[in-house]
């Protein structure tokens, strides 16, 4: 679970490289999932991409699964 961190910006979670919650920059990156050009415009797909703080490990998480 992912909590707010008053004394920086950013959020507090668990990190599978450190083994241990540190801080995070979390973000919203709109991607799109076609290869095929005409079918690009209606491929675009929310991820929650966070970042540790610590390590650098990046994760990244579709936030549709339609």
């Amino acid at each position: 679970m992912a909590t707010t961190d008053n004394n920086f910006s950013g959020l507090t979670e668990h990190c599978e490289d450190c083994d241990l919650d540190t801080l995070h920059d979390v973000s919203v990156q709109i991607r799109t999932e076609s290869r095929k050009e005409e079918n690009a415009q209606f491929s675009r797909e929310p991820y929650r991409v966070t970042e540790c703080q610590r390590c650098g490990a990046r994760r990244s998480q579709r936030m549709n699964n339609a």
